[in-house]
């Protein structure tokens, strides 16, 4: 496995796992504690996993946690999705940078994501399943979500949105959404 920063996102990084391919499938090692302290991160800091199934053009975001943030481990498992962050840390050096990566089950690569980024995503193929594992406990009342179609963050979502839930659907813009996050 071998960890790559990400330019666009200041403390972003993927890891990319080696999979092992032969006639029965493939196996390959998604977390390391060892790649994951060898870039600054304390492995043990992740407390809780999730997954999310997700039909194609269904799309989730963009959300994030006001207070202290929450970082963030995304992985697809299965199938494909177009992986997008935002930077929204107003002392970063990357502050409103964006960064989209396709994350599929064919490569297993992991995107962390820093505490303080919006992120969202939005399914490929039939059906694509997202896990995460996230570094504090989940609280509803932190929940920060930005409109997905904000002409600020002019994000290229590549199909037709489907499906969404009616938070998404009724999100704020980003500067709003910061508004509300500061409070």
């Amino acid at each position: 496995m071998k960890a790559t920063e990400v330019p666009a996102i200041a403390g972003a990084h993927l890891f990319e796992p080696t999979p092992y391919a032969d006639e029965r499938g493939f196996f390959c090692r998604t977390f390391d504690a060892d790649v994951v302290r060898s870039v600054g991160l304390d492995p043990h800091a992740f407390l809780q996993d999730s997954v999310s199934r997700s039909a194609r053009g269904v799309l989730r975001g963009m959300h994030l946690r006001s207070g202290a943030g929450e970082a963030k481990l995304v992985r697809c498992s299965y199938g494909k999705i177009f992986d997008v962050v935002v930077d929204l840390r107003p002392d970063s050096p990357t502050y409103l940078g964006r960064a989209y990566y396709e994350l599929s089950d064919e490569t297993q690569t992991t995107l962390y994501i820093p505490a303080g980024c919006a992120h969202g995503f939005q399914a490929l193929t039939e059906t694509a399943d997202t896990s995460y594992r996230i570094d504090r406990p989940h609280d509803p009342a932190e929940d920060v979500t930005i409109a997905f179609d904000d002409p600020e963050l002019a994000i290229p979502w590549p199909l037709p949105v489907t499906l969404m839930s009616q938070r998404d659907r009724e999100a704020p813009s980003l500067a709003e959404a910061l508004k509300r996050a500061e409070r």
